[in-house]
Protein backbone atom coordinates (compact mmCIF):
# COMPACT_ATOMS: atom_id res chain seq x y z
CA UNK A 1 0.00 0.00 0.00
CA UNK A 2 1.36 3.53 -0.88
CA UNK A 3 2.40 5.40 2.49
CA UNK A 4 -0.03 8.34 3.28
CA UNK A 5 1.99 9.17 6.09
CA UNK A 6 2.72 13.76 6.23
CA UNK A 7 6.79 14.14 5.84
CA UNK A 8 7.65 10.52 4.56
CA UNK A 9 8.34 9.91 0.87
CA UNK A 10 5.94 7.42 -0.82
CA UNK A 11 6.80 4.34 -0.85
CA UNK A 12 5.59 2.38 -4.45
CA UNK A 13 8.47 -0.18 -4.83
CA UNK A 14 6.89 -2.80 -2.40
CA UNK A 15 4.19 -2.71 -4.78
CA UNK A 16 3.39 -5.15 -7.89
CA UNK A 17 2.87 -2.62 -10.77
CA UNK A 18 -0.94 -2.00 -11.60
CA UNK A 19 -1.45 -4.36 -14.54
CA UNK A 20 -4.12 -2.94 -15.79
CA UNK A 21 -4.62 0.92 -15.37
CA UNK A 22 -6.95 1.40 -17.62
CA UNK A 23 -9.65 -1.06 -17.19
CA UNK A 24 -11.95 -2.04 -20.35
CA UNK A 25 -15.34 -0.23 -20.66
CA UNK A 26 -17.52 -3.58 -19.94
CA UNK A 27 -15.79 -4.57 -16.99
CA UNK A 28 -15.52 -0.97 -15.26
CA UNK A 29 -18.42 -1.82 -12.55
CA UNK A 30 -16.54 -4.85 -11.66
CA UNK A 31 -12.72 -3.06 -11.95
CA UNK A 32 -14.09 -0.42 -9.82
CA UNK A 33 -16.05 -2.74 -6.89
CA UNK A 34 -14.76 -2.20 -3.20
CA UNK A 35 -12.65 -5.43 -1.84
CA UNK A 36 -14.26 -7.28 0.75
CA UNK A 37 -12.89 -9.96 2.96
CA UNK A 38 -15.16 -11.93 5.38
CA UNK A 39 -13.85 -11.62 9.33
CA UNK A 40 -12.83 -14.58 10.47
CA UNK A 41 -10.78 -15.69 7.53
CA UNK A 42 -8.71 -12.36 7.67
CA UNK A 43 -8.04 -13.54 11.64
CA UNK A 44 -7.40 -16.98 11.31
CA UNK A 45 -4.61 -18.78 9.18
CA UNK A 46 -6.68 -20.56 7.21
CA UNK A 47 -4.76 -20.62 3.80
CA UNK A 48 -0.64 -21.33 3.47
CA UNK A 49 2.04 -18.59 2.84
CA UNK A 50 4.23 -21.09 0.99
CA UNK A 51 4.37 -21.16 -2.98
CA UNK A 52 5.41 -24.69 -2.46
CA UNK A 53 2.47 -27.28 -1.93
CA UNK A 54 1.61 -27.61 1.85
CA UNK A 55 0.09 -31.37 2.49
CA UNK A 56 0.33 -31.35 6.43
CA UNK A 57 -2.84 -30.93 8.76
CA UNK A 58 -2.82 -27.75 10.76
CA UNK A 59 -4.25 -26.94 14.15
CA UNK A 60 -5.15 -23.63 15.26
CA UNK A 61 -6.21 -23.24 19.24
CA UNK A 62 -7.20 -19.07 20.68
CA UNK A 63 -9.40 -18.28 23.63
CA UNK A 64 -11.67 -21.47 23.00
CA UNK A 65 -12.27 -21.35 19.35
CA UNK A 66 -10.25 -23.92 17.17
CA UNK A 67 -9.73 -24.68 13.86
CA UNK A 68 -8.41 -27.87 12.16
CA UNK A 69 -7.45 -27.42 8.52
CA UNK A 70 -6.91 -30.59 5.98
CA UNK A 71 -5.34 -30.10 2.47
CA UNK A 72 -6.04 -32.27 -0.89
CA UNK A 73 -3.41 -33.76 -2.43
CA UNK A 74 -2.89 -30.80 -4.21
CA UNK A 75 -2.24 -28.65 -0.93
CA UNK A 76 -3.70 -26.03 1.02
CA UNK A 77 -5.22 -23.48 -0.49
CA UNK A 78 -2.81 -20.35 -0.61
CA UNK A 79 -3.16 -16.65 0.10
CA UNK A 80 -3.14 -15.87 -3.11
CA UNK A 81 -6.18 -18.79 -3.80
CA UNK A 82 -7.76 -16.37 -1.42
CA UNK A 83 -7.91 -13.52 -4.38
CA UNK A 84 -11.13 -15.74 -5.98
CA UNK A 85 -13.25 -15.47 -2.64
CA UNK A 86 -12.57 -11.85 -1.80
CA UNK A 87 -13.59 -11.24 -5.58
CA UNK A 88 -16.92 -13.39 -4.90
CA UNK A 89 -17.47 -11.84 -1.57
CA UNK A 90 -16.91 -7.97 -3.34
CA UNK A 91 -19.14 -8.90 -6.23
CA UNK A 92 -21.72 -10.21 -3.27
CA UNK A 93 -21.91 -7.21 -1.31
CA UNK A 94 -22.00 -4.76 -4.32
CA UNK A 95 -25.25 -6.55 -4.87
CA UNK A 96 -26.44 -6.48 -1.54
CA UNK A 97 -25.74 -2.54 -1.64
CA UNK A 98 -27.59 -2.26 -4.95
CA UNK A 99 -30.67 -4.47 -3.35
CA UNK A 100 -30.34 -7.52 -5.67
CA UNK A 101 -30.24 -10.59 -4.66
CA UNK A 102 -27.80 -13.09 -4.30
CA UNK A 103 -27.29 -16.56 -3.83
CA UNK A 104 -24.72 -18.85 -2.40
CA UNK A 105 -23.65 -19.68 -6.16
CA UNK A 106 -21.68 -17.02 -7.69
CA UNK A 107 -21.05 -16.76 -11.41
CA UNK A 108 -17.91 -14.85 -12.59
CA UNK A 109 -16.37 -14.33 -15.78
CA UNK A 110 -12.86 -15.53 -15.65
CA UNK A 111 -11.57 -12.70 -17.40
CA UNK A 112 -12.89 -10.14 -15.22
CA UNK A 113 -11.62 -11.87 -11.94
CA UNK A 114 -8.35 -11.93 -13.29
CA UNK A 115 -8.03 -8.34 -13.72
CA UNK A 116 -10.26 -7.36 -10.36
CA UNK A 117 -7.09 -9.45 -8.88
CA UNK A 118 -4.73 -7.63 -11.23
CA UNK A 119 -3.24 -10.58 -12.85
CA UNK A 120 -2.44 -11.15 -16.27
CA UNK A 121 -4.91 -12.65 -18.61
CA UNK A 122 -2.27 -14.88 -20.62
CA UNK A 123 -3.20 -19.20 -20.84
CA UNK A 124 -0.87 -20.03 -17.67
CA UNK A 125 -2.98 -17.14 -16.13
CA UNK A 126 -6.63 -19.19 -16.97
CA UNK A 127 -4.53 -22.52 -15.94
CA UNK A 128 -3.34 -21.19 -12.18
CA UNK A 129 -6.84 -20.00 -12.00
CA UNK A 130 -7.84 -24.03 -12.13
CA UNK A 131 -5.18 -24.92 -9.82
CA UNK A 132 -6.43 -22.86 -7.18
CA UNK A 133 -10.26 -23.80 -7.88
CA UNK A 134 -8.97 -27.29 -6.96
CA UNK A 135 -7.14 -26.37 -3.82
CA UNK A 136 -9.82 -24.17 -2.70
CA UNK A 137 -12.39 -26.90 -2.96
CA UNK A 138 -10.07 -29.58 -2.14
CA UNK A 139 -9.21 -27.77 1.26
CA UNK A 140 -11.24 -29.04 4.31
CA UNK A 141 -12.20 -27.08 7.56
CA UNK A 142 -12.99 -28.25 10.33
CA UNK A 143 -14.07 -25.22 13.20
CA UNK A 144 -16.06 -24.04 15.95
CA UNK A 145 -15.53 -20.68 15.03
CA UNK A 146 -18.84 -18.70 14.41
CA UNK A 147 -19.95 -16.61 11.72
CA UNK A 148 -23.34 -14.57 12.20
CA UNK A 149 -25.15 -16.76 14.64
CA UNK A 150 -24.10 -19.62 14.25
CA UNK A 151 -21.48 -22.22 15.36
CA UNK A 152 -20.83 -24.86 12.47
CA UNK A 153 -18.81 -27.76 14.15
CA UNK A 154 -19.04 -30.30 10.64
CA UNK A 155 -16.60 -30.18 7.88
CA UNK A 156 -17.04 -28.02 5.02
CA UNK A 157 -14.68 -26.74 2.19
CA UNK A 158 -13.60 -22.94 1.39
CA UNK A 159 -15.95 -23.48 -1.78
CA UNK A 160 -18.29 -26.41 -1.76
CA UNK A 161 -18.30 -26.57 -5.61
CA UNK A 162 -16.90 -24.82 -8.96
CA UNK A 163 -17.65 -25.33 -12.18
CA UNK A 164 -16.01 -24.29 -15.27
CA UNK A 165 -17.10 -23.36 -18.87
CA UNK A 166 -14.22 -23.46 -21.51
CA UNK A 167 -14.15 -21.85 -24.87
CA UNK A 168 -13.23 -25.04 -27.59
CA UNK A 169 -10.26 -24.13 -29.75
CA UNK A 170 -6.37 -23.44 -29.91
CA UNK A 171 -6.36 -21.41 -26.60
CA UNK A 172 -8.68 -23.75 -24.66
CA UNK A 173 -9.50 -20.17 -22.93
CA UNK A 174 -11.82 -19.95 -19.73
CA UNK A 175 -15.34 -18.22 -20.66
CA UNK A 176 -16.57 -18.38 -17.28
CA UNK A 177 -16.92 -19.91 -13.58
CA UNK A 178 -19.56 -20.97 -11.31
CA UNK A 179 -18.35 -21.09 -7.51
CA UNK A 180 -20.88 -22.32 -4.67
CA UNK A 181 -19.68 -20.38 -1.39
CA UNK A 182 -19.27 -23.10 1.60
CA UNK A 183 -22.43 -21.79 4.24
CA UNK A 184 -19.37 -21.05 6.59
CA UNK A 185 -18.48 -18.21 4.35
CA UNK A 186 -22.29 -16.97 2.98
CA UNK A 187 -23.16 -16.96 7.08
CA UNK A 188 -20.67 -14.31 7.30
CA UNK A 189 -21.58 -12.48 4.37
CA UNK A 190 -25.49 -12.94 5.29
CA UNK A 191 -24.55 -11.11 9.04
CA UNK A 192 -22.21 -8.16 7.73
CA UNK A 193 -19.25 -9.96 9.08
CA UNK A 194 -16.84 -8.34 6.72
CA UNK A 195 -14.63 -5.24 6.06
CA UNK A 196 -13.60 -3.41 3.36
CA UNK A 197 -9.63 -3.62 2.23
CA UNK A 198 -7.40 -0.93 0.14
CA UNK A 199 -7.41 -1.94 -3.51
CA UNK A 200 -3.53 -1.89 -3.36
CA UNK A 201 -4.28 -5.59 -0.94
CA UNK A 202 -3.54 -7.38 -4.82
CA UNK A 203 -0.20 -5.12 -5.61
CA UNK A 204 1.34 -6.63 -2.45
CA UNK A 205 4.06 -8.90 -3.47
CA UNK A 206 5.07 -11.06 -0.35
CA UNK A 207 2.11 -13.99 1.12
CA UNK A 208 3.56 -12.79 4.51
CA UNK A 209 2.77 -9.06 3.76
CA UNK A 210 -0.53 -9.88 2.56
CA UNK A 211 -1.47 -11.66 5.96
CA UNK A 212 0.24 -8.80 7.72
CA UNK A 213 -2.40 -6.33 6.25
CA UNK A 214 -5.29 -8.65 7.17
CA UNK A 215 -4.27 -9.08 10.78
CA UNK A 216 -3.91 -5.07 11.30
CA UNK A 217 -6.89 -4.44 9.32
CA UNK A 218 -8.55 -6.78 11.58
CA UNK A 219 -7.32 -5.59 14.73
CA UNK A 220 -6.32 -1.93 14.15
CA UNK A 221 -9.78 -0.76 12.84
CA UNK A 222 -9.46 3.40 14.14
CA UNK A 223 -6.57 2.36 16.67
CA UNK A 224 -3.47 4.11 16.74
CA UNK A 225 -2.20 0.70 17.19
CA UNK A 226 -2.49 -3.26 18.02
CA UNK A 227 -0.51 -5.30 20.02
CA UNK A 228 -0.06 -9.26 19.05
CA UNK A 229 -0.01 -11.94 22.20
CA UNK A 230 3.33 -14.30 22.00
Amino acid sequence: MVSETPNLPVIHEALLPERHPQHDLFICDVADAVLKDVMPQMEHPFYSLSKKPETSVRRYEHNGQWLEITPSVKGLATIYDKDILIYCISQIMAKLKAGEKVSQRVRISSRDLLIFTNRGTAGKDYKALIEALDRLEGTRIRTNIVTGDEEQVDGFGLIDASSIRRKLGLDGRLLHCEIKLSDWVFNAIKSNDVLTLHRDYFRLRKPLERRVYELARKHCGQQVAWKASP
